[in-house]
């Protein structure tokens, strides 16, 4: 885990949603953002997960609520969306970090797998921000701090075989976010994107072909892989700057992943 680089409660009166919240990234940062003083409301389908997130989040002193929401429905989303607004006002710190990873060699035509990470990637990240902006330029309208935090990947960028499709999403993630923050930059929405490495999560385990997966064990075991306190960290310290400063693009490697 790493060290703790924030102090204090810089987020204190942010309302925070944090999507794919059920584990991994999701889950540790929605509890890292409570723990700085926002209330977090934590998105995602396994409703029991998201459970045990607020839990935690309640036993040290947090304020939190779960949502059950698969956010490829978008009127699910935008449910979810008026609720987080009835409960505790508008949000004004989205981490929209849904997203699965299903890796395969194009001409295994695994077409099924392919739609799945477009509809999750893509448009479940698409369904996010539908519901969500409103909130994001009510917040900066009042004078308050807006954040638009969307989780994208080194392979957006990177040559990898096999990752075409997921590679494919999330080279449309990164490419977003920067065209998203020439229109809600000039409204003070701080629109940007992390694209982390190698995390120890649950998200390799979904990969099936067995080439990824060798590549992922092998570098799980041989070098210190980011672990999810660390994206934690960094998407604190991106919502807790000064409003007028926008990170807009972090990635973030582990020291010893040379691809």
């Amino acid at each position: 885990m790493s060290a703790a680089l924030l102090t204090g409660t810089p987020l204190a009166g942010r309302v925070a949603v944090v999507s794919g919240a059920s584990s991994g990234m999701g889950a540790v940062t929605a509890e890292r953002l409570a723990e700085l003083g926002a209330t977090v409301v934590v998105l995602a389908r396994r409703k029991d997960k998201l459970d045990g997130v607020v839990k935690a989040i309640e036993a040290a002193g947090g304020t939190a609520l779960a949502l059950a929401v698969d956010v490829t429905d978008r009127a699910a989303v935008q449910s979810a969306a008026d609720q987080v607004a009835a409960r505790f006002g508008k949000a004004d710190l989205v981490f929209n970090n849904a997203g699965v990873q299903l890796i395969s060699g194009i001409e295994e035509l695994k077409v099924d797998e392919w739609q799945r990470q477009i509809d999750l990637n893509i448009s479940g990240l698409m369904n996010v921000i539908a519901a969500f902006l409103p909130h994001l330029t009510e917040s900066t309208a009042q004078g308050r701090p807006a954040d638009l935090i969307n989780t994208s990947s080194i392979a957006a960028t990177r040559i990898l075989e096999k990752f075409s499709i997921y590679s494919g999403t999330k080279a449309y993630i990164s490419h977003l976010t920067r065209l998203l923050r020439v229109e809600l930059g000039p409204k003070m929405v701080r629109v940007a994107t992390i694209e982390p490495g190698m995390v120890e999560t649950e998200l390799p385990d979904h990969v099936t072909d067995p080439d990824a997966s060798k590549l992922m064990a092998d570098l799980i075991h041989d070098i210190d892989c980011l672990q999810s306190a660390d994206i934690a960290e960094t998407v604190a310290f991106m919502a807790a700057v000064p409003r007028h400063v926008n990170l807009t693009e972090i990635t973030i490697m582990p020291t010893a992943q040379a691809i």
